[in-house]
């Protein structure tokens, strides 16, 4: 494991930035219990000349544990359920992967 790979598991680990989340591919079978990080950045969408302030989800994920996430999957955080709605992007350095996701 290099420092980058285990900084990133400190961050994960970390209670006051990482939570525990339970992953379902594509909404069936079993739940599998992966740490993530929840954000909820503001993204600003334009039509014409107009613009709206719009509520986005993103969950980073280590790649250690879950190497492979696709739209449709479901993460079950607390009371909430969040369904990815897109294909993640990795960092450069392919340790974490970032999704977008909605609450259902």
């Amino acid at each position: 494991m290099n420092v980058f790979a285990a900084a990133t598991d400190v961050l994960f680990a970390d209670p006051n930035l990482g939570e525990t989340a339970l992953w379902q591919a594509d909404g069936v079978g079993p739940c599998v219990p992966v740490r993530v990080i929840r954000r909820r950045p503001d993204a600003v969408v334009e039509f014409g000349a107009s613009r709206a302030l719009m509520a986005t989800v993103l969950l980073d994920l280590r790649r250690a544990e879950v190497s492979v996430i696709d739209e449709g999957d479901l993460f079950v955080i607390g009371a909430e359920t969040f369904k990815i709605i897109g294909m993640p992007a990795s960092d450069p350095m392919g340790l974490v992967l970032t999704c977008e996701a909605v609450k259902v």
